[in-house]
């Protein structure tokens, strides 16, 4: 079973951002990660992310503690574009900046040819105490199964 890697990356929690080791501050957690290929994007602003915003009080009743967003962009555009929604502060921001969580779950994906050069696959995962119950993983261009109805469907 894969586990939610120990790395420090920046995270931003209620428009504060400041670096953790990821594991530690999911540990004894119930939570929710999902992944798009880059901020201000338009599906990702528009349907990803929302999604998860409107759909956050029915997780927290399904016995999730935390939803994160992560994605292959500084901690500056990350924090801006939670910002840039009303209700985002309800979404933990995980700035991937390095990729380097998304090489570690090998799911970083090449899309230089759209000049954005490496970013994280569109994805979502359930875990629970660091262990990855279910990883949903799309297909280029796709937002169905990293849904944030399919993942409370599938809690």
């Amino acid at each position: 079973m894969k586990k939610i890697p120990a790395i420090k990356l920046p995270i931003i929690d209620n428009r504060i951002s400041s670096n953790h080791i990821l594991s530690e501050i999911t540990a004894n957690k119930q939570i929710i990660i999902f992944g798009v290929p880059g901020a201000f994007t338009p599906t990702c602003s528009e349907k990803h992310f929302p999604g998860f915003i409107n759909l956050s009080e029915q997780f927290m009743e399904k016995g999730i503690d935390d939803i994160y967003c992560l994605s292959v962009n500084d901690v500056f555009v990350m924090k801006s574009w939670l910002e840039s929604f009303s209700k985002g502060n309800l979404i933990k921001g995980i700035a991937d900046g390095n990729a380097e969580f998304s090489n570690l779950m090998e799911l970083s994906y090449d899309y230089s040819r759209s000049f954005m050069g490496i970013r994280c696959r569109r994805f979502a995962l359930i875990a629970k105490q660091n262990n990855i119950l279910k990883l949903f993983v799309e297909k280029k261009g796709e937002l169905s199964i990293s849904s944030a109805e399919n993942i409370l469907n599938q809690l």
